[in-house]
Parts: C-alpha cells; sequence; structure tokens
C-alpha cells in the first residue's frame, strides 16, 4: 500500500521569540471541561429538583473553569530555539520547563470535540519513559491546526547529510507514503476485545443510576421481564442471560473500537518519522522519530488469537510501553500486523513470522505443575474441610488449567536474525517482540531453584526502549547464553567459561 502524501514544508524556521497559546482556547478550554463535566451538571441540576443552592454551585463551577481558562492564556508562554522548548506558565505557582530538542521521542497532537470544532490542537512533547498518561509533561493546549502541524516537522526535525536522492527513494522522502489505514472488515475483531464488556456495564450503571434518581417507571417492567426469564427451564434462562449479555458485550465493543480508531491512518512522513492519526470524536496523532524505534511488538489476547487477530506496537528508545504513544496498529487481522511490522522496520519479511525454536521439555513440566498443582491443593483442602461439591467444582477446571499450561509452553520460542532477536510468550495474552540487535546494551542471566534444577534459565535482553527488558523465557542454559553470545558479539563472552 504506497498512497502519496501531500508533500511536506521544506524548511521550518524556529519559533524563536516568544508566543502566547491561540486565544480562541479561551472558548475551547472551558467547552471541553464542560462536555467533561455534564453528568455533574445532571446530577446538580435535574435530580436536584431546582434548589437553588445546587443551582448557584453549578454556575460557580463553570466561572472557575472560565477564569482557569483565562489565566492559563494570560500567564502561557513558549518558543523553540535551535536546542530547545521553552515554556513559562503559572501565576501563583510558576513553571519554567526545558526540554532539549535532542532529547524529543514523539510529537502528540489530540484535537477534542472542542478543539475540532474552533481548528485547534494540543501538541505534547514526549520525552521519555517517564512520559505517563495523565502527568503533565510538555503540553501546548492550544494551537491553531496549521501551526501544531508546522511545530510537528519541526520538533521533529533532526540534522542530516544533504545526500541527494533518486528515483523511488527521492519520491518518497518528497511526499511520504501510507503504510497501512482503517478498514471496515476490521471491526469484526471488535467484540474478541473486553473494552466492550466493559463500556457497557459502565454505561448501564450510569443510566441505572440516573433512572433511579429520576423516579422513571421502567424497573417495575424489567422485573416483569426479569421474572419471566427466571421462570422458564434453566438452560433457557442461561441461554437468554447469555444471549443478552453477548449481544450488548459485542455492540459496546464495535462502538468503542469506532471512537478510539476510526480514520486510522499509519504513514511514513518526509522528515523521517512513522505518524499514526487515528479517532472519532478525540482525533489523535502520535509521530515517533524512525531513528528511535528500535523494534516492534505483537499482542495477541486469547480471544484475538482465537480469532487470527493482533495488535502492533513499537518500541521506541526512552518510550515506555505504558500508554498509547507506541501504538502501531489496532486489533487487525495477524497477517496485517505483521505486514505492517516489516513496512515500519524497512523489512522485505516481518521478523515477527521467524520461526521460533521451540524450548526444551522441562519448560513443558514448568508449566504443567504451576498450572495442575495448585488446583489440585486446593481441591484437596475443600473436600476435607468444605461441602463435598466444591472440590468437585475445583476438579473440573484442573482439563482446562492443563490446556491454558500447554497452550503457554507452546507459544515459548525464540530466533535470531541478521538484525533482530526475536522472542516470544505468553498464552491469556501472548507477546512476540522482534528487537534490534544493536538496542541491546546488556545482558541479565536468572534462575530459579527450580530452574537449576531444570537446567532453565531466562536471558533478558536490557535496552533503553520498551520496557527495558526483554526476556526468553525457560531456555536451555547452553542454548541460551549462546543465542545472547551471537547477539551481540563480545558482550557476553567475558563472562563465559572457557
Amino acid at each position: 500500500m504506497t498512497t502519496e502524501l501531500p508533500a511536506a514544508p521544506e524548511h521550518v524556521e524556529p519559533v524563536v521569540d516568544w508566543h502566547r497559546l491561540d486565544v480562541r482556547m479561551l472558548i475551547v478550554r472551558p467547552l471541553n471541561e464542560l462536555l467533561g463535566l455534564v453528568p455533574v451538571f445532571v446530577g446538580l441540576l435535574v435530580l436536584g429538583k431546582g434548589e437553588t443552592w445546587r443551582i448557584l454551585v453549578s454556575l460557580g463551577v463553570i466561572a472557575a473553569i472560565v477564569l482557569f481558562g483565562l489565566l492559563r492564556w494570560l500567564t502561557t508562554r513558549y518558543r523553540i530555539t535551535t536546542e530547545q522548548v521553552e515554556m513559562h506558565t503559572g501565576l501563583v505557582v510558576r513553571k519554567r520547563l526545558a526540554v532539549p530538542r535532542d532529547r524529543i521521542r514523539t510529537v502528540d497532537l489530540t484535537a477534542k470535540l472542542g478543539h475540532r470544532l474552533f481548528g485547534l490542537s494540543a501538541i505534547r512533547v514526549g520525552t521519555g519513559q517517564r512520559d505517563q498518561p495523565g502527568e503533565d509533561g510538555l503540553t501546548l493546549d492550544a494551537v491553531s491546526s496549521a501551526e501544531a502541524e508546522r511545530l510537528r516537522v519541526l520538533l521533529l526535525t533532526i540534522a542530516k547529510a544533504e545526500v541527494p536522492a533518486t528515483g523511488a527513494a527521492a519520491e518518497e522522502e518528497r511526499t511520504g507514503v501510507v503504510l497501512s489505514q482503517w478498514d471496515n472488515r476490521w471491526l469484526r475483531y471488535a467484540p474478541l476485545t473486553l473494552s466492550g464488556l466493559v463500556a457497557a456495564g459502565a454505561l448501564f450503571g450510569f443510566v441505572a443510576n440516573v433512572v433511579r434518581e429520576l423516579d422513571i417507571e421502567v424497573f417495575d417492567p424489567m422485573s416483569e421481564a426479569v421474572h419471566w426469564v427466571a421462570a422458564q427451564p434453566l438452560g433457557l434462562t442461561i441461554a437468554l442471560f447469555g444471549g443478552a449479555v453477548l449481544l450488548i458485550a459485542t455492540l459496546g465493543s464495535v462502538l468503542v473500537y469506532v471512537v478510539q480508531f476510526w480514520g486510522y491512518r499509519l504513514t511514513r512522513e518526509p522528515d523521517d518519522t512513522v505518524r499514526v492519526r487515528r479517532g472519532l470524536l478525540t482525533t489523535r496523532s502520535v509521530s515517533v522519530a524512525e531513528q528511535r524505534l528500535r523494534g516492534v511488538e505483537l499482542v495477541e489476547p486469547l480471544l484475538l488469537r482465537a480469532g487470527r487477530g493482533a495488535h502492533a506496537k513499537t518500541v521506541t528508545t526512552g518510550l515506555g510501553r505504558k500508554g498509547e504513544s507506541n501504538l502501531l496498529l489496532p486489533p487487525a487481522p495477524v497477517a496485517e500486523a505483521h505486514r505492517v511490522s516489516a513496512a515500519v522496520l524497512r523489512q522485505e519479511e516481518s521478523p515477527t513470522g521467524t520461526p521460533l525454536r521451540r524450548h526444551p521439555v522441562a519448560a513443558l513440566r514448568r508449566r504443567m505443575v504451576r498450572a495442575v498443582v495448585p488446583l489440585l491443593a486446593l481441591a484437596a483442602v475443600l473436600a476435607w474441610f468444605a461441602p463435598s461439591w466444591t472440590w468437585q467444582v475445583v476438579l473440573a477446571l484442573v482439563p482446562f488449567s492443563a490446556a491454558l499450561g500447554w497452550d503457554r509452553y507452546r507459544s515459548l520460542g525464540h530466533a535470531l536474525t541478521d538484525r533482530y532477536l526475536v522472542a516470544r510468550a505468553g498464552s491469556a495474552i501472548r507477546e512476540t517482540v522482534a528487537l534490534q540487535r544493536t538496542g541491546v546494551i546488556g545482558w541479565r542471566v536468572s534462575r530459579s531453584f527450580f530452574q537449576r534444577r531444570a537446567g532453565l534459565v531466562t536471558i533478558s535482553a536490557t535496552t533503553a526502549a520498551g520496557d527495558g527488558a526483554y526476556h526468553v523465557i525457560d531456555v536451555a542454559e547452553a542454548d541460551g547464553l549462546a543465542v545472547a553470545d551471537e547477539a551481540v558479539p563480545g558482550l557476553l563472552r567475558p563472562f563465559l567459561e572457557p
């Protein structure tokens, strides 16, 4: 997929002088805050049945939000020099933030509904592993969308030698390419995530509370329906209840998927960045400098894996795995995840699809013991102290637990390619990581008491990217040490016995 994009500006000048945020934020910021407080105002105004103090509280909250937005605009200044990004903000508590430009890992452009109505965006500069959702960080909220795009290019611009490109390389440098984009067929993977069930439960709880407070007469009909279902044969009752839960979870998961990932587009920009854009109500654009990429990670939760789906994340220097800045591909076909991984890493074949080497049978024994023995011990305790049927229920779970242990072993594997160390582990959530061998800065070899008896070790490749360490679990000692030595020649060799 090589769709052309509009050409990027050839040169972007730094913002040397101090600038204010866009004046339209005086409307947008309060609007976004008030939209988030709609349930609170419903509770104060509607449920309060017109009580004066509730109306006054609501007006006071609105006035405080507007005043805070005004103070934020009056006290915030920013500039971008050739060395760093600076921002001054605050009246009572003043903040002076400065981020060296060579520390910038990602640039996140977010536009909530209020931003989009007025053509604005918020810019968040990601500088490393400590950047987590909910922290202030260095955020410019808000600037015009055109200025946000200009600043995105500026912040991620890295000086490089002017080597004339020719042919296809020159065309790509000028226009950029689309690596992947939204496909309606991906919606079938939405029900294979648990987000719909969580969202449906939260929505049901909110609606139930509002209905109860407003004394809306819906519970009597609902009670009659519940009694009718309960009066049916047990099998029919279970089927009706399960069908209702499945329907609600499916609709909820599809809705959540659309809100989060609508308009998804993955592109390689002319400024040597990989950019992900997505979102329905709140649009988000995250750009990662390619020189910071150290690999990719495929994540396959159990239900998604059963439907032959996966989602992908980047492994980026200085950027942890928590949060959403490292999202590369939403839940989609696993073949698409492999294709996208190869395209992002500029490889003909994705290293995540490399055939993996199986681990010893001793690793299988460890997983079966941990899966079965605790349940057998619990069943024995219940048989002694509890009613007779409880231990039978626990015993009935043993086959499922054993199957999970077998799947955990079957998922174990590792491989070494010309450029990447590949490792896979997990069952409920299976993760396959392809880490650049040049990104490995050290090795950690660990063995528990039981691993020593089984002749197994866990080899951990430490890196400045992603999790900070990626593990080859329960591998034979000789094989694990050989892989580590071959992956980064000379790094581990001084510590190996002749």
